[in-house]
């Protein structure tokens, strides 16, 4: 066998820094984040996604005048070409996330400034990207139906153009404001693993086309951005909240996962969680269903028990019922996060490549050692 080296094994990178980073901060004793040194309270409650897309790519809130010119310059980049509409057809039967992914990759091939990573040219490419996800994800929900694409919106903002995209109409504008606020919430977060394996990704010189493509990638696993699909998935299962008790607590005897708690960076609850709560039960008995913020509300009167172990709700506990109240289907929750993701990831790629060294790290070998190779005639 090999000599074990004595090394400090850090599994799964557990509060080792790569960087420094003025993009967000997270403090996870206490649930607090910051976009730019700027509250997500105050941005949850008083911003726009554009407002704070802009934030995040020019490292200061906008005038009036730049939110304007900003405005406009993410409508005119909405529309997709029209081999990519094609693309989308050939991949219709694929998950949402996939086709995402198939498509932003794709778009590659028609941005003039694929192959320039200075900073400049990559925030204009994301601009460009943030603009056209939405219709990537609306075009193909309604491809894959056998209905035509809706063009974008020349008028409304992104949560709404996104609805307006999907549905076929414009939106109730609170329920674009939900939307909105939930591209806010899910903008920036760190170095989390979508944003980890972008950050990879731009540390080989890669584009941004490429590290967002990788970012999509790492955000469909389950572990990760699938949380709030699960949660809605455990609350239909449960079906009333007299039910969610005994649900919650077979689940945890058998080992099981309550879906919508947990951080591995938050030990208090997840800040942004307390901005999708009130909206949840809002909405709930706004289109006539407040039994599924009951029955989220009644599990997590089981959980609390766990949240002395620092195992408390997380932005995806709420987040599900949103979308599902909203008539979204649940296998486009995750394209959600995804399309508020979008600027993270490329402030956090411009970060990159503006201080870049290759990331790789090392693995400690365990295996046998100086294995005599033998002849296939002997084997």
């Amino acid at each position: 066998m090999a000599s074990e080296e004595k090394v400090e094994l850090k599994r799964g990178l557990r509060d080792v820094y790569i960087d420094r980073t003025k993009s967000s901060f997270i403090d996870g004793k206490v649930g607090k984040l910051l976009y730019r040194g700027i509250n997500i309270d105050d941005l949850a409650q008083k911003s726009t996604f554009e407002e704070t897309i802009y934030l995040l790519l020019y490292t200061e809130l906008p005038t009036e005048s730049q939110l304007k010119a900003f405005q406009a310059e993410l409508i005119a980049n909405r529309a997709l070409p029209e081999d990519i509409l094609s693309i989308i057809e050939i991949v219709k039967d694929s998950h949402p996330m996939d086709v995402l992914r198939t498509g932003v990759s794709a778009l590659s091939a028609f941005d003039p400034e694929t192959e320039d990573i200075s900073t400049e040219a990559t925030i204009r490419k994301g601009v460009r990207l943030t603009a056209q996800a939405p219709t990537i994800v609306a075009a193909h929900a309604r491809i894959r139906k056998g209905k035509d694409p809706i063009a974008p919106s020349t008028s409304l903002n992104q949560a709404a153009n996104f609805l307006y995209m999907l549905f076929g109409e414009e939106p109730d504008p609170r329920d674009a404001r939900l939307i909105d606020k939930d591209f806010i919430l899910h903008a920036e977060h760190g170095i989390n693993a979508s944003s980890f394996g972008a950050r990879v990704t731009a540390s080989t010189q890669a584009d941004l086309h490429c590290a967002v493509t990788t970012g999509i990638g790492v955000l469909k696993g389950p572990a990760h951005g699938g949380a709030a699909e699960e949660v809605m998935k455990m609350a239909l299962d449960i079906g009333d909240e007299d039910k969610a008790e005994d649900y919650v607590r077979n689940l945890l005897k058998d080992g099981g996962r309550v879906m919508g708690f947990g951080h591995r960076v938050y030990r208090a609850t997840d800040p942004r969680a307390f901005h999708l709560k009130d909206d949840a039960k809002e909405l709930g008995e706004r289109k006539g269903q407040p039994k599924w913020f009951s029955i989220l509300e009644s599990v997590t009167k089981v959980m609390e028990p766990y949240t002395r172990r620092g195992i408390c709700q997380n932005v995806d506990f709420f987040s599900g019922a949103i979308y599902y109240l909203l008539g979204i289907p649940d296998d486009l929750f995750i394209s959600i996060f995804a399309m508020g993701r979008i600027p993270g990831w490329t402030v956090q790629v411009v970060e990159q490549f503006e201080n870049n060294i290759l990331l790789r790290p090392r693995l400690q070998y365990v295996g046998e050692m100086d294995v005599p190779y033998v002849p296939i005639e002997d084997r």
